[in-house]
Protein backbone atom coordinates (compact mmCIF):
# COMPACT_ATOMS: atom_id res chain seq x y z
CA UNK A 1 0.00 0.00 0.00
CA UNK A 2 2.81 2.38 0.87
CA UNK A 3 4.43 1.77 -2.51
CA UNK A 4 1.18 2.59 -4.32
CA UNK A 5 0.93 5.86 -2.39
CA UNK A 6 4.55 6.69 -3.20
CA UNK A 7 3.95 6.08 -6.90
CA UNK A 8 0.77 8.16 -6.83
CA UNK A 9 2.57 11.06 -5.15
CA UNK A 10 5.39 10.77 -7.69
CA UNK A 11 2.97 10.83 -10.60
CA UNK A 12 1.22 13.87 -9.14
CA UNK A 13 4.54 15.68 -8.79
CA UNK A 14 5.39 14.88 -12.39
CA UNK A 15 2.08 16.24 -13.60
CA UNK A 16 2.74 19.50 -11.77
CA UNK A 17 6.10 20.00 -13.47
CA UNK A 18 4.97 20.71 -17.00
CA UNK A 19 7.11 23.83 -17.28
CA UNK A 20 10.38 21.89 -17.03
CA UNK A 21 12.66 21.59 -20.04
CA UNK A 22 13.28 18.19 -21.67
CA UNK A 23 16.47 17.50 -19.69
CA UNK A 24 14.78 18.28 -16.38
CA UNK A 25 11.75 16.16 -17.28
CA UNK A 26 13.91 13.18 -18.22
CA UNK A 27 15.97 13.46 -15.02
CA UNK A 28 12.86 13.78 -12.86
CA UNK A 29 11.05 10.93 -14.60
CA UNK A 30 14.08 8.68 -14.20
CA UNK A 31 14.44 9.59 -10.53
CA UNK A 32 10.79 9.04 -9.63
CA UNK A 33 10.52 5.86 -11.67
CA UNK A 34 13.73 4.49 -10.22
CA UNK A 35 12.61 5.32 -6.70
CA UNK A 36 9.32 3.50 -7.25
CA UNK A 37 10.95 0.39 -8.66
CA UNK A 38 13.66 0.53 -6.00
CA UNK A 39 11.06 0.77 -3.23
CA UNK A 40 9.25 -2.30 -4.54
CA UNK A 41 12.45 -4.30 -4.86
CA UNK A 42 13.67 -3.01 -1.52
CA UNK A 43 10.41 -4.04 0.15
CA UNK A 44 10.91 -7.54 -1.18
CA UNK A 45 14.42 -7.51 0.27
CA UNK A 46 13.29 -6.01 3.58
CA UNK A 47 14.27 -2.34 3.25
CA UNK A 48 12.00 -0.27 1.02
CA UNK A 49 13.64 3.03 1.99
CA UNK A 50 17.13 1.94 0.99
CA UNK A 51 15.75 0.46 -2.21
CA UNK A 52 13.99 3.73 -3.04
CA UNK A 53 17.16 5.75 -2.50
CA UNK A 54 19.26 3.38 -4.62
CA UNK A 55 16.58 3.27 -7.29
CA UNK A 56 16.29 7.06 -7.36
CA UNK A 57 20.04 7.38 -7.92
CA UNK A 58 20.02 4.78 -10.66
CA UNK A 59 16.94 6.35 -12.24
CA UNK A 60 18.49 9.81 -12.21
CA UNK A 61 21.62 8.49 -13.88
CA UNK A 62 19.52 6.63 -16.45
CA UNK A 63 17.44 9.73 -17.15
CA UNK A 64 20.53 11.86 -17.68
CA UNK A 65 22.12 9.26 -19.97
CA UNK A 66 18.90 9.01 -21.98
CA UNK A 67 18.79 12.80 -22.25
CA UNK A 68 22.35 12.89 -23.58
CA UNK A 69 21.56 10.22 -26.19
CA UNK A 70 18.46 12.12 -27.33
CA UNK A 71 20.42 15.36 -27.64
CA UNK A 72 23.16 13.63 -29.65
CA UNK A 73 20.59 12.09 -32.00
CA UNK A 74 18.88 15.44 -32.49
CA UNK A 75 22.20 17.16 -33.16
CA UNK A 76 23.24 14.50 -35.70
CA UNK A 77 19.88 14.79 -37.44
CA UNK A 78 20.15 18.57 -37.63
CA UNK A 79 23.69 18.36 -39.03
CA UNK A 80 22.63 15.80 -41.64
CA UNK A 81 19.61 17.85 -42.59
CA UNK A 82 21.68 21.00 -42.92
CA UNK A 83 24.31 19.21 -45.01
CA UNK A 84 21.67 17.73 -47.31
CA UNK A 85 19.75 20.95 -47.60
CA UNK A 86 22.81 23.05 -48.45
CA UNK A 87 23.91 20.71 -51.25
CA UNK A 88 20.80 21.46 -53.33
Amino acid sequence: MRTAITLLVGATLLAGCSDLNNSQQRALTGTVGGAGVGAVLGAIGGNAGLGAVAGAGAGLLGGLIYDRVQKNQHSAYQQGYAAGHSSH
